[in-house]
C-alpha cells in the first residue's frame, strides 16, 4: 500500500550499493511522469541513457539495449504501475541477464510475477512498523526527539494507533502537530476519527484510482461490511451481486489494498478503510440522496426513524446494544429499491417484512428477536442468511425453496430445536449450527445437499446422533461436532465422504475410531478419540497403537509424544490414554492392515513415521560404539516365523540351525542357503531382507519362513518381544502390516492375504520388528515351492547386503547349505533415522512400476 516507505527503502539501498557498479540510475515517480505526459516514457528513456552513458541522445528501446548491453548497471525503477513502463525502460530478457541489477518499487505484485520466468526475482514485501518503531518515528517529527513529551504520551499513543504503523501517516501527522498545544492535539485527533488527513488520503488513494469500476465497488463493499469476514463467504455474496469477486479480491490483494489472514479472513488497514468510507461520503456531499452505503451510527438511526431512505442505498449497517430498547418500523426500508447488503445487530423491527427489498443478497440479523423467519420476507435472491444469537425456535414454518442460498449461519441460537428441511436448499454450501444447545435433531434431508462443503455442529449438547444420511455427502470437506457430548458413535459409512479433509470431534462420547477412516483419501486433519493433528501424523499413531500390546501403551505413547516436539500438529500424551483404550480394543480385532499408496513418494511420506518407530531402536553414542563388543560377548539366538505351508521346511531349518548353535561360536554362526527343491533363500543384513520375486509367472509359492538371528543383552526371547512383521511391496506401493498376535497364530486366510499382494518380479522388503533390547543381526527369508515349480534363482537387488547360494542342488534329499555369519559385516540392525529412510527411498528408486 502507499505510504509504507518503498521509495525511501529503495533510496537507502541505492545509496549504500551504487558505488559497486560502474553505471547506475535512479528513475523516480514513473507512474506520475507517465500519467501527466503522453511522452513520459520517452523522457524517462533519455534520463536512463544520460545517467549511465553521461550523454543526452534521443533513442528508442532498441538503441538503449545496444548501448547498455554488457554494461551491468544498477537501475532503480520507482513506482512502476504496468508492464509497458518496464518494456519502455528495456527491462527484458535480451540484455538484463548479463549481470544487470534492477530494484523496482510497485504496488502491484503481478508485475514482479511477469518477470519471474526470465529473471531471478526477490520479492520484498514492506510491512507496517510495530508500536515502538512507530512511536519513535512519530516523536522525531512531532518533538524532534526519539520519545514524546510526558504530558502528551497518551495522545501520542492514540495518534500512533490511528496510523497503524504507516510511516507516511506518522511523518505527516507528526509534522502537523509539532509545537501545537495539548488542546489542539485533542481537536486534531477528534477530527481524524471523522475526516481522514488529506495528505495521507491522497497518497493512499492512488491504488484505488487504478482500479476499474467493478473492483472499486468490491473494495468499497469490503470497507463497509466485510472486514474480518471469511474470504470464501464474501466471494459468494459478492458473486451473488453480479460482481466478479474471485478476480476482484485477488487484484485487491495484489495491490495491497487488502490482506488475507492465515485463517482466510479479510484484513484491511484502518487508514485504507477510512479512505474508502471517505470516498463514499465525499461523493454525496452535494447530493446526500446519492449516498450508496450507510454506516455512521447516528446517520443510520436518523434515516430509520425518519424514513428518509433513498433508492440509491445499496448497503446499510447498524449495530446496537442488546439493551438499547429501540424499535424501527420496516416501512423505513420501503424506498431502498437497490438494497442488497443489510446488517442489523440487535435491532428490533416491527411491521411487515415485505418492505425489505427483493434484491437482498446478504441478510445479517444478529440477535434476531422473532421465533422464525417471517413468511412474507422475500428470500429467493438471498445468498447468505446469518442469524447469530437469534431467538428462533425453528427457521421456517414451511420449507422454503431457496435455490440461490449458499450460507446459513444459525450459530448461538440457544432456542433452536430442529434444523429445517434441507430438501429445498439445493445449493447450500455452508451450514453453521455452532452452540445451539437445545438442538436435538438434524433433518435427514441433509443427505440431499450435493454441494454442501462445511457442517459445524460444535457444542450442540442435546444432539445425540448424526443422521445416517449425513455420510452420503460426497462433497463435504469439513465436519465439526466437537462438544456434542451425547454423540457416541461415528459410523463406518464415513468412508463415503470422499471429499472430507477435516474432521473435528473433540469432547464427544465417541470412543471407537471407525476402521474405515484410514481409507479416506483426502483427509488432512483429524481430532477424534484423544488423537489430534494432521492425518499423516495421526494414522501412524493408530497403526502403532494397534501393533503394540495394550500393556505397552505407555511406552508407545511416549514414543509418539516425543515426536510432537518437532511436529507441533501432533498431540498424544499420557493424560489421554484412557480415551485411547476403547479405540485400541476395537483396533485389536484387526489381524492386519494393508496401506495402499498412490505413488512411491506417498509411500515414503505417509508411513515414514510408522516405519521409523517400528524399525528403530534409539542408541546412545556409548551404546553405539560398544555395539560390536556386545555382539561378540552375547550368544547368538535365532527365531523362526512360518507363514502358509512351512511345517516340513521349518523343522529342517530348525534342526540345522540348532546344530550350528551347538557346534559354532557366535561369530561364525551359519545360516542355511538355497536348498532345491524345497526352498529358495535370501539373506539380508539387520532387521529386514530385501528381494525380488522370480520372474517366472508360473512360480507357485506355498509358504515362507523368516529366520531372525539376534543378540540380546537380557534374558528376553524373540517370541516375547516380537512386535510385528511388515511386508513392503515397492512395485505396488503397498505396506502390509501384521501384528504379533497374527504372526503367532497365522492361518490360511492370513496367508492368502500375503500371497495375493505378491506377483512375479515384484520388488519386496520384509521387516521383522523386535523390541526390549534385542539386536537383530541377520534376517533370512525362505520361499517354499512345489518340487516342479522352481526354475529361477532368486535375484538380489543391487546395493543391498544379501547372500544366496551360487549353485542349485539337484539332490532331492534335505541337504542344507550353510552360509557362515563371519562372511558378513556386522552393523547395528536399527540404524539412525536418516539411514533407515535413505535405504527406504533407495529401494523405491529401484522400482520401475508404480501404481
Amino acid at each position: 500500500m502507499g505510504g509504507l516507505g518503498k521509495t525511501t527503502m529503495a533510496k537507502v539501498i541505492y545509496n549504500k550499493i551504487h558505488r559497486r557498479f560502474r553505471h547506475s540510475s535512479f528513475i523516480e515517480n514513473i507512474r506520475e511522469v507517465c500519467e501527466n505526459d503522453s511522452r513520459g516514457c520517452f523522457f524517462l528513456q533519455q534520463q536512463l541513457v544520460s545517467d549511465i552513458l553521461n550523454i543526452r541522445v534521443g533513442m528508442g528501446i532498441i538503441g538503449i539495449e545496444k548501448k547498455l548491453f554488457g554494461r551491468r548497471p544498477l537501475i532503480v525503477l520507482d513506482d512502476v504501475t504496468d508492464v509497458k513502463q518496464l518494456k519502455a525502460l528495456s527491462l527484458n530478457r535480451e540484455w538484463t541477464g548479463t549481470g544487470c541489477v534492477f530494484i523496482i518499487t510497485t504496488r502491484d505484485v503481478r508485475l514482479l510475477n511477469v518477470l519471474k520466468p526470465y529473471h531471478r526475482v526477490h520479492v520484498c514485501r514492506i510491512k507496517e512498523m510495530d508500536e515502538n518503531e512507530s512511536l519513535e518515528l512519530f516523536s522525531w517529527h512531532a518533538f524532534r526527539q526519539a520519545h514524546p513529551r510526558e504530558d502528551l504520551i497518551k495522545l501520542s499513543m492514540d495518534i500512533v494507533a490511528y496510523c497503524g504503523g504507516l510511516p507516511l501517516a506518522l511523518e505527516v501527522l507528526g509534522s502537523y502537530l509539532c509545537e501545537r498545544t495539548k488542546e489542539e492535539w485533542e481537536s486534531v485527533l477528534a477530527k481524524l476519527r471523522k475526516i481522514p488527513n488529506d495528505q495521507v488520503q491522497e497518497k493512499l488513494r492512488i491504488s484505488y484510482d487504478d482500479l476499474d469500476c467493478e473492483e472499486k465497488n468490491i473494495f468499497l463493499d469490503i470497507c463497509f461490511f466485510f472486514i474480518g469476514k471469511d474470504r470464501v463467504n464474501v466471494t459468494e455474496i459478492l458473486k451473488g451481486c453480479d460482481l466478479h469477486a474471485e478476480i476482484g479480491i485477488t487484484i485487491l490483494v495484489e495491490r495491497s489494498l487488502i490482506k488475507l489472514e492465515k485463517n482466510n479472513k479479510i484484513k484491511m488497514h484502518n487508514l485504507l478503510r477510512d479512505m474508502g468510507r471517505e470516498i463514499v461520503r465525499q461523493s454525496s456531499l452535494e447530493e446526500p440522496e446519492k449516498r450508496s452505503r450507510l454506516w455512521v451510527h447516528q446517520e443510520v438511526l436518523d434515516l430509520l426513524l425518519e424514513h428518509t431512505g433513498t433508492k440509491a442505498i445499496e448497503g446499510l449497517a447498524l449495530k446496537l446494544q442488546r439493551t438499547s430498547g429501540l424499535h424501527f418500523n420496516t416501512k423505513a426500508f420501503e424506498k431502498m429499491k437497490k438494497l442488497r447488503l443489510l446488517q442489523l445487530d440487535h435491532v428490533q423491527l416491527v411491521g411487515d417484512y415485505e418492505y425489505l427489498n427483493k434484491n437482498l443478497r446478504w441478510l445479517c440479523l444478529q440477535g434476531f428477536p422473532l421465533q422464525h423467519i417471517p413468511e412474507n420476507l422475500y428470500q429467493e435472491n438471498l445468498i447468505s442468511i446469518e442469524l447469530k444469537y437469534s431467538n428462533i425456535r425453528l427457521v421456517w414454518k414451511e420449507p422454503q425453496l431457496l435455490q440461490r442460498l449458499k450460507i446459513l449461519n444459525l450459530s448461538h441460537s440457544r432456542n433452536l430445536m430442529h434444523t429445517p428441511d434441507f430438501s429445498k436448499l439445493p445449493n447450500l454450501a455452508k451450514l453453521n449450527l455452532k452452540d445451539c444447545p437445545r438442538l436435538s435433531e438434524v433433518h435427514q434431508s441433509i443427505g440431499d445437499l450435493n454441494n454442501l462443503l462445511v457442517i459445524n455442529l460444535m457444542d450442540c449438547t442435546s444432539l445425540s446422533n448424526l443422521p445416517r444420511r449425513i455420510y452420503q455427502l460426497k462433497s463435504l470437506q469439513t465436519l465439526i461436532f466437537s462438544g456434542c457430548s451425547k454423540i457416541d458413535m461415528l459410523e463406518e459409512d464415513i468412508v463415503q465422504m470422499e471429499s472430507l479433509t477435516t474432521l473435528i470431534a473433540k469432547d464427544t462420547a465417541v470412543k471407537e475410531m471407525p476402521q474405515s477412516i484410514v481409507r479416506l483419501k483426502n483427509i488432512v486433519y483429524i481430532s477424534l478419540c484423544g488423537l489430534e493433528g494432521l492425518a499423516r501424523d495421526v494414522f501412524p499413531s493408530l497403526i502403532w497403537s494397534w501393533m503394540s500390546p495394550t500393556a505397552n501403551l505407555r511406552s508407545c505413547t511416549h514414543s509418539f509424544g516425543s515426536m510432537s516436539t518437532s511436529l507441533t500438529s501432533m498431540d498424544i500424551h499420557h493424560n489421554n490414554l484412557g480415551d485411547m483404550l476403547p479405540m485400541l480394543v476395537r483396533l485389536s480385532k484387526l489381524r492386519s492392515i494393508l496401506v495402499q499408496c498412490d505413488s512411491k513418494f506417498q509411500l515414503t511420506q505417509k508411513l515414514s513415521k510408522v516405519m521409523d518407530d517400528l524399525c528403530q531402536v534409539k542408541f546412545t553414542e556409548l551404546e553405539r560404539t560398544s555395539y560390536e563388543s556386545q555382539i561378540s560377548e552375547n550368544a547368538m539366538e535365532s527365531y523362526l516365523i512360518g507363514m502358509g505351508r512351512y511345517d516340513q521346511v521349518i523343522n529342517m531349518l530348525s534342526k540345522s540351525i540348532s546344530e550350528g548353535l551347538r557346534t559354532n561360536d557366535s561369530s561364525d554362526f551359519p545360516l542355511p542357503g538355497d536348498n532345491y527343491p524345497y526352498w529358495l533363500a535370501c539373506i539380508g543384513q539387520g532387521h529386514s531382507v530385501h528381494f525380488q520375486l522370480p520372474v517366472d509367472s508360473d512360480c507357485c509359492i506355498k509358504g515362507m519362513t523368516l529366520c531372525v538371528v539376534y543378540s540380546s543383552t537380557t534374558k528376553n526371547m524373540a517370541e516375547e518381544c516380537l512386535t510385528g512383521v511388515s511386508i513392503v511391496n515397492y512395485t505396488k506401493c503397498t505396506i502390509h502390516i501384521y501384528k504379533r498376535d497374527t504372526i503367532i497364530s497365522f492361518n490360511d486366510e492370513d496367508w492368502q492375504g500375503v500371497i495375493s499382494n505378491l506377483r512375479p518380479s515384484d520388488n519386496v522388503e520384509i521387516f521383522v520388528v523386535l523390541g526390549h533390547g534385542l539386536t537383530v543381526v541377520k534376517t533370512a527369508l525362505y520361499l517354499i515351492y512345489d518340487d516342479e515349480s522352481i526354475t529361477v534363482k532368486m535375484e538380489p537387488s543391487p546395493n543391498v547386503i544379501m547372500e544366496s547360494s551360487s549353485n542349485m542342488k539337484t539332490d532331492p534329499s534335505p541337504n542344507v547349505k550353510m552360509e557362515p555369519l563371519s562372511n558378513m559385516k556386522s552393523e547395528p540392525s536399527m540404524k539412525p533415522k536418516k539411514n533407515i529412510f535413505a535405504r527406504l527411498i533407495q529401494r523405491m528408486g529401484e522400482c520401475t512400476c508404480m501404481r
